[in-house]
């Protein structure tokens, strides 16, 4: 009876041994069968409706991640814009992005379909500006999921005047495209334009903003009964402004090229200053003699100097067989040399930027003017001086019109290369 009692315990051990060995087996075939994103990591692949939470309310956009090959990559979707997150780190349920060519960043906690975290931007003199997160997985709309049926219409060219709370006004130019309740478009401005702008018009209010990696903007307006448009404008957590604007099928800027000039008595745009390895660079070395050049002042904390110099790159491959060189005089966040200049091999990298970057000071514009004191001031990043092979200054564009605005954009880059050919063909 006992050797019964013992075999049968041994059979029942064995047979326990087994099912835990096919408990083990199954849960491995699962995990092989689930992406490691979602099994392991807990943080879910696919598109998001983020909302960053400003003074004036909450700033949407679409964030998308996605597994491409053994990466993980993402996008900031903004209208017309979908741009692509290469620096996409996940450990467990945590997520950290890096945005493209800029030093701000991403994180955020995995909780089922939701992410919460938040923003941080890089700001002037070392300083961090923190803005909340949280994003929903599966949503798409912008502002709002049920929109109205009797919507305003604000598609369409607009004269408008920014108005900050000291009470400086600046001029812009904004122009909007619209399909039942849904806006796209951008303001221009004399220092460039504010990018790619998504939103909806609710009733007879409308609601646009923007999250492209540094720009964190917000805008809201109400269509008075006169069809003028009154409202305002945050940009981050600190900033804001009063927005007007009235329909101006002929509102315009003033001239690009007459807003910074050369000091009178002045003609030559002289330069000396450090490269990326502290090796001085000056306008009077053999590489630049006899040469073409171009020179944006510029930071890789600006997005309209991202988009510059991705217009500059291949313009400068396609040019400098001709004789044409390119510089980029980087005005960085951080007085410290070694900062300043991992951000600008941060830049360099996302565009694969061949031309000449050197670190001529911090983002500054009275900065930058002593640094220059052949300008009569710096208004904007970025400024693109042009040099004939005599080192003489023939022009200076004031901001960027990127691809955001459209027909603008195509007719600055006719406009370079038409200038570029006349320099060129000049003995």
């Amino acid at each position: 009876m006992k050797r019964t009692l013992e075999r049968a315990l041994r059979q029942i051990a064995v047979l326990a041994l087994a099912a835990l060995a096919l408990t083990a087996l199954g849960l491995a075939a699962c995990q092989r069968g689930t992406p490691q994103s979602e099994a392991a990591s807990g943080v879910k692949m696919g598109t998001y409706r983020a909302v960053l939470r400003l003074p004036g309310g909450e700033l949407p956009f679409g964030l998308e991640l996605a597994r491409e090959g053994a990466a993980t990559v993402g996008y900031l979707h903004n209208g017309k814009e979908r741009l692509e997150l290469s620096e996409v780190t996940i450990t467990g349920a945590r997520l950290d992005i890096r945005m493209p060519g800029y030093e701000n960043r991403l994180t955020a906690d995995a909780a089922g379909d939701m992410l919460k975290g938040e923003i941080v931007l890089d700001k002037p003199g070392g300083k961090q500006q923190h803005i909340p997160l949280q994003a929903q997985l599966g949503q798409t709309y912008r502002f709002f999921a049920m929109p109205a049926s009797d919507n305003a219409d604000v598609s369409g060219r607009w004269a408008v005047n920014f108005i900050d709370d000291g009470g400086v006004s600046e001029a812009a130019v904004g122009e909007f495209t619209q399909s039942h309740d849904v806006v796209g478009g951008t303001f221009l401005t004399a220092t460039g334009d504010h990018r790619f702008l998504a939103g909806q018009v609710r009733g007879d209010d409308l609601y646009l903003s923007t999250f492209d990696g540094a720009h964190v903007f917000l805008y809201k307006a109400r269509v008075a009964p006169d069809g003028s448009l009154a409202g305002d404008f945050w940009s981050g957590t600190a900033h804001h402004e009063r927005w007007i604007a009235k329909r101006d099928a002929n509102a315009a800027l003033p001239d690009a090229y007459a807003l910074t000039a050369m000091r009178a008595g002045s003609r030559q745009f002289d330069f000396a200053f450090p490269d990326l390895d502290g090796k001085p660079v000056s306008s009077k070395d053999p590489r630049f003699r006899g040469k073409v050049l171009v020179v944006a002042l510029a930071g890789s904390w600006c997005p309209n100097c991202h988009d510059e110099a991705a217009f500059l790159e291949p313009l400068y491959r396609d040019y400098r067989r001709k004789g044409v060189e390119v510089v980029s005089l980087m005005f960085e966040h951080f007085g410290d040399f070694p900062r300043a200049a991992a951000a600008a091999r941060r830049f360099r990298q996302q565009y694969g930027i061949e031309y000449t970057t050197l670190i001529a000071g911090i983002s500054d514009k009275d900065d930058a003017a002593g640094k220059l004191p052949m300008l009569d001031k710096v208004y904007a990043f970025p400024t693109t001086i042009f040099i004939d092979r005599k080192g003489n200054v023939r022009k200076i564009h004031t901001g960027f019109s990127g691809p955001a605005t459209g027909d603008h954009y195509t007719q600055f880059v006719g406009e370079v290369k038409a200038t570029l050919d006349r320099l060129v063909a000049e003995s």
